[in-house]
């Protein structure tokens, strides 16, 4: 097989690959994070770097997303270009993901939905134990000791895993790891904090697991021997894994508080911005593992920034519940994904066992419990069941519709005695993906639009200090831009731009397109605009979501209007004007509930469900075997299985529906 060596700038970077190597392979082994948001597919361009052809020898499998002056220009993408000799190549600057943390000063304390009682509710519980050290009148081993205390704490026969086992003798005898195990400690040796601060020998805390979902009557397991003691903080983390941004919650076990939280944009991101991308990139050679190291890099940074902030250390968190889609779950666990996308759908685990975090590679203490939540089917996770859980859906007797609205567009219908529930490929329009001046919910965003119906002007609402010049539009944006053009007649039911009506409708490079905001208005200095290409990818997206929970409702018997409350779940859901989402045929348009005037009081926001959902489980072990009964008790429908969904879904390919009646309010409004 050849060899060939490529050149990459800046910074003057050469490696060697095997011919046929992908350049998109070569510029990471170079050390070029390049961004690949469709997951190596070719259909997003981000990728996109410069070929010195006149002395490179390389074959483009695609110009997808190239104009003919681009490729002229020397522009490849570096998901779809082979290497067949030595190359030179130019990578233009990434665009950078701006991350934002929930800081401590702006989070809000969040308690206990429920009666929490540590001792008696919270599996993980911590017992100072004074052992009396051994002599030659007692020759009783370092575990039989600690046995014979913890029994009187009420812990009969625990198990101890074989790394506790090796770091007994030096935590008994209260000896740093910098020590070695004959020598005692230095008084003016530099050492831990935890040492520094720790006991006489032979006084010790136990951090036990009482139970686990999968052990629910134990036995107890020792998950670490600290040295003096740490009985005065017990703490957990609830994580939720979401396709696009990941969660985290720290919990004082001890008082059930949340006591600190933060989020940031998972790190997959550049690797796909929607599920089946994801899959689709694992599966090539040593990329699954580089997708876990991802997500796993993004939950030990949001870890370390939650301890920060209450100047506490990662390796004091001794359980941690999380929750993510199915795909997220495999994903995290490096298990193929690849059965979830491939008839007939079946993901290779719905509920994990329990697994400790070094298995993981999580910074927490290696010995901690981690619990992942219980998922339904491929395509309805764990962050869809804890949803149901903290929402207590399954509790109500009433009617009740739950949806999240994100890029599977999951859905739940029922009360208390039957759940159904289904998914739809919604795709990461609503998220600022898939737009062509789409971004995520960060400052420079355009997150709301109105429009006057005479002049076809647009007003707007940047995300940022006063004055902040926009970059792009976000999700919340899109959405209220759409639904502007459509009721001000810049757009038809058929998402068709009206062309001559206004100079901010005109021809673009990807077809007509309407002009939100004029370059000297912006923060890049090029026009913001919406195109066609976006409306369309925006209606399909609507489309999905709507036909998914009109189809399920309708294989169950029921009537939308039957309907007595909404649920909106979803970081993303608490941010949609709901009149403007009914207005795009997105959700359904509800009569108003009995003794209200308004259709609006049907809706409700309940923010990130999936992280409520963990942190109810976190607390409780009553709570967490319920949630595994709320799981069993979904059914899931798959709406592929017929053309039903088919024939639903090109019904709602139109503004607000083919069938205005079922949107009496915007036609209404379309009459006015």
């Amino acid at each position: 097989m050849s060899i060939y060596t490529v050149h990459f700038q800046p910074g003057d970077k050469v490696v060697q690959v095997p011919g046929g190597t992908m350049l998109a392979d070569a510029a990471r082994l170079a050390g070029f994070d390049l961004n690949q948001p469709c997951g190596g597919q070719g259909r997003c361009g981000r990728c996109a770097v410069i070929v010195d052809e006149t002395r490179s020898a390389v074959r483009r499998r695609s110009t997808m997303r190239l104009s003919a002056e681009d490729v002229a220009a020397g522009y490849a993408l570096a998901c779809q270009t082979v290497i067949e000799g030595d190359a030179w190549v130019t990578v233009p600057p990434q665009q950078a993901i701006e991350r934002r943390l929930t800081t401590h000063k702006a989070a809000a304390r969040i308690e206990a939905p429920f009666d929490y009682q540590p001792r008696r509710h919270q599996p993980i519980q911590r017992y100072y134990l004074r052992l009396p050290p051994p002599d030659l009148s007692d020759q009783t081993d370092d575990w039989s000791r600690v046995v014979r205390e913890l029994a009187r704490f009420g812990v009969e026969n625990p198990q101890v895993s074989l790394a506790v086992l090796r770091e007994m003798p030096r935590i008994l005898r209260a000896i740093s790891p910098e020590e070695k195990s004959d020598a005692q400690p230095s008084a003016d040796e530099e050492v831990p904090e935890l040492w520094r601060a720790a006991a006489e020998p032979w006084q010790v805390t136990a951090v036990v697991a009482l139970d686990t979902w999968d052990r629910p009557h134990g036995p107890p397991q020792l998950l670490a021997l600290l040295p003096g003691d740490r009985t005065d903080r017990n703490l957990g983390a609830a994580i939720d894994i979401g396709t696009t941004t990941v969660t985290v919650w720290l919990v004082d076990l001890e008082s059930g508080e949340v006591i600190a939280q933060a989020s940031d944009y998972n790190g997959q991101i550049a690797r796909g911005e929607d599920v089946i991308s994801r899959i689709i990139y694992a599966r090539k050679p040593g990329h699954l593992v580089e997708l876990q190291d991802l997500v796993v890099g993004t939950v030990n940074r949001l870890l370390q920034a939650v301890c920060q902030q209450v100047h506490a250390t990662p390796d004091e968190i001794m359980k941690l519940t999380i929750a993510g889609n199915t795909t997220m779950i495999h994903l995290l666990l490096a298990i193929p994904p690849e059965s979830i996308r491939l008839a007939p759908f079946i993901p290779v685990v719905n509920c994990p066992p329990t697994l400790s975090a070094g298995e993981l590679g999580l910074i927490v203490h290696p010995q901690a419990v981690v619990d992942i939540l219980p998922g339904v089917a491929s395509y309805v996770g764990a962050d869809i069941s804890a949803g149901v859980l903290s929402a207590r859906m399954d509790e109500t007797p009433e009617l009740t519709l739950f949806i999240d609205v994100g890029t599977n567009g999951e859905t739940v219908l029922g009360n208390a005695d039957w759940l159904v529930t289904c998914a739809c490929s919604a795709g990461p329009a609503f998220e600022g993906a898939g737009v062509e001046h789409g971004m995520r919910a960060t400052v420079g965003a355009i997150e709301e639009v109105w429009i006057n119906n005479e002049t076809i002007e647009p007003t707007y609402r940047v995300i940022g200090r006063e004055g902040e010049k926009p970059r792009g539009i976000c999700g919340s944006g899109l959405l209220s831009l759409l639904a502007e053009m459509f009721v001000t007649g810049v757009i038809d039911k058929a998402g068709n731009l009206q062309m001559g009506a206004s100079p901010r409708i005109r021809e673009g490079r990807h077809g007509p397109e309407y002009v939100v905001a004029w370059g000297h208005e912006t923060a890049t200095g090029e026009d913001i605009t919406i195109t066609k290409v976006d409306i369309d990818n925006l209606m399909r997206a609507k489309a999905a979501i709507y036909a998914g929970f009109t189809v399920m409702a309708q294989s169950v018997g029921v009537d939308l209007a039957d309907v007595s409350t909404m649920l909106i779940g979803g970081s993303f859901g608490q941010y949609i004007n709901v009149e403007k989402a009914v207005q795009i045929g997105l959700l359904p348009d509800l009569p108003a509930p009995p003794g209200s005037a308004s259709p609006w009081d049907r809706f409700k926001f309940l923010g990130n469900t999936a992280i409520r959902g963990a942190y109810m489980a976190l607390l409780r072990r009553d709570v967490r075997a319920h949630l595994n009964d709320v799981a069993r008790m979904m059914t899931y429908l798959e709406l592929s299985a017929d053309n039903t969904f088919y024939d639903a879904f090109m019904s709602a390919m139109f503004l607000p529906h083919t069938d205005i009646r079922q949107f009496p309010t915007v036609e209404a409004i379309l009459k006015r």
